[in-house]
């Protein structure tokens, strides 16, 4: 008569591997670290431009605005709340981008420029 041997698969799971190491989860984190480093001032400075460029084109409305109600009613200098209305000039008064404010009185001759972030536009 034959016997037969049952073999068995090794049960020991203490010698399995399960998981990561701590090096190397330290070197990931690491890793990630060094790449977000890299990453921000970037990020920050696309960012500002963003800004600068949104305000920019906030101070050209408000010059266009300020040039026609000049051309149609005459005189030197203009009130934003006179540009601002329904059926004014410009539907809404900007809204800030960055925290700056905008000038209240548009003159000819004088640059249109925003308090906080600082940027000016030609009038």
């Amino acid at each position: 008569m034959k016997s037969f041997k049952i073999m068995h698969k090794n049960t020991n799971y203490k010698n399995k591997r399960k998981g990561f190491t701590l090096i190397e989860i330290l070197v990931v984190v690491g890793i990630i670290a060094i790449i977000a480093g890299l990453v921000a001032p970037s990020i920050q400075r696309a960012r500002t431009k963003s800004q600068t460029t949104a305000i920019t084109a906030n101070l050209k409305v408000l010059a266009d605005a300020a040039d026609q109600y000049l051309l149609e009613n005459g005189g030197n200098s203009v009130t934003v709340a006179d540009l601002v209305g329904v059926n004014a000039y410009i539907k809404t008064a900007p809204t800030p981008v960055a925290g700056e404010t905008y000038p209240t009185t548009i003159t000819v001759g004088t640059d249109i420029a925003t308090t906080g972030t600082v940027v000016t536009y030609p009038f």
